[in-house]
């Protein structure tokens, strides 16, 4: 068998990829070039480390990125619902494309589950299968066996492919349980390749593999935030990684297929340190913006002398929810309907707060200088 498996005939007719285990045979070759990256990522993910620490509020922060990754990834299975339509769903508007939305909802459950329970229990298939069925529950995909691997087999393609006229048939369902076996025994094995490396070739053999009926994308890179914060390479999840895959989408899915097609593991590698240098260079820069854009709002509120109890808590409230009706605020910060109205007047005055539906009732006020750096990358492909 070639290095990274074979198409194998099947009774019906058509070729399934059967993919060989994990490390590849040959082994790596990771020249100095490629070993200069992965040092150039590890660096640059432990800026990331320490400046998220810098953050007044951590745990605030986490959620917006986990938001985010939800919102990108889901967008690559062609979601069309943006960041903003995140927090007026939170908030209790009606938004267009709701079953899209429930998708970026369930993997940010997801995502909030896994961190929780690797606190309890290791990277395995018991964790995979569970992840699944919390993103497919109550979806499009809820015919498609949540929380199981595939019985029957399955396929990538356009629209109205089918096995004969497929881009891509991984393994049927029995070699598909092997291989994943397989997976999850390499996941524990002491791996002769840099973390980093190691998670890309688990990300390519699990998008390879399909084990699901649907939701194979968005598991495979919901893995990449596990497997890092698991082995310790980051120690918090304010990685998006699903940004630089949304941007490259075609060159992602070519560059998968050019190992099942010519066991080339190596230009896969370096695609990946790519996405993931990209991802956290990006982070360092966005983390910085929303320091900047806290102290800035706070020296404004200093300078015109706002010095009300609760205008540094509405300032970090915004940051949890951005997009806010005069309601919200006096149920967040437990005070009077009037109360709220004076300090969301003062917030627009000072350019804080913006007016968004132009309506004299129901109005909503966005963070919109917040959003307009959470939301870099986040619109919904074409």
């Amino acid at each position: 068998m070639a290095r990274q498996g074979a198409y194998v005939k099947q009774l019906e007719g058509y070729k399934a990829f059967i993919p060989s285990p994990l490390p590849p045979h040959p082994a790596l070759k990771l020249s100095d070039e490629l070993l200069a990256k992965h040092e150039q990522v590890m660096r640059s993910l432990a800026r990331l480390d320490g400046l998220a620490y810098m953050l007044p509020n951590l745990d605030l922060f986490i959620a917006m990125y986990v938001k985010k990754e939800a919102l990108l990834s889901s967008q690559i299975e062609g979601t069309q619902v943006s960041l903003e339509n995140i927090f007026e769903y939170e908030s209790g508007v009606a938004i267009e494309h709701m079953s899209d939305m429930k998708e970026v909802v369930n993997y940010i459950k997801a995502l909030n589950y896994g961190l929780k329970r690797l606190e309890k229990i290791p990277m395995s298939l018991r964790l995979i299968k569970e992840l699944h069925e919390i993103i497919l529950s109550h979806t499009r995909g809820k015919q498609k066996t949540p929380g199981e691997f595939k019985r029957s087999q399955n396929w990538i393609g356009g629209e109205f492919s089918s096995l004969k006229n497929a881009l891509f048939i991984p393994p049927p369902p029995a070699q598909a349980m092997s291989a994943m076996a397989d997976l999850e025994n390499y996941l524990h094995l002491q791996s002769p390749y840099p973390e980093i490396i190691n998670c890309a070739l688990i990300h390519y053999q699990f998008e390879t593999i399909h084990p699901f009926l649907d939701g194979n994308g968005r598991i495979g890179r919901l893995l990449i935030t596990f497997y890092l914060v698991w082995k310790g390479i980051i120690e918090k999840p304010i990685l998006y990684s699903s940004y630089y895959f949304k941007k490259n989408r075609q060159e992602y899915y070519d560059r998968l297929m050019m190992v099942r097609n010519t066991g080339d593991y190596e230009q896969w590698v370096n695609f990946f340190l790519n996405g993931i240098l990209e991802a956290s260079d990006s982070a360092i820069e966005e983390t910085k913006k929303i320091l900047q854009l806290q102290s800035t709002d706070q020296q404004k509120l200093a300078d015109k002398k706002i010095a009300s109890p609760l205008a540094i808590p509405l300032l970090n409230q915004l940051m949890r929810t951005p997009v806010v009706s005069i309601s919200d605020i006096q149920q967040q910060l437990s005070i009077s309907y009037p109360t709220a109205a004076q300090l969301v007047k003062k917030f627009v005055k000072l350019e804080i707060l913006k007016e968004t539906t132009g309506k004299k009732r129901s109005q909503r006020f966005a963070y919109h200088h917040y959003l307009k750096i959470l939301a870099e990358g986040t619109n919904p492909l074409s």
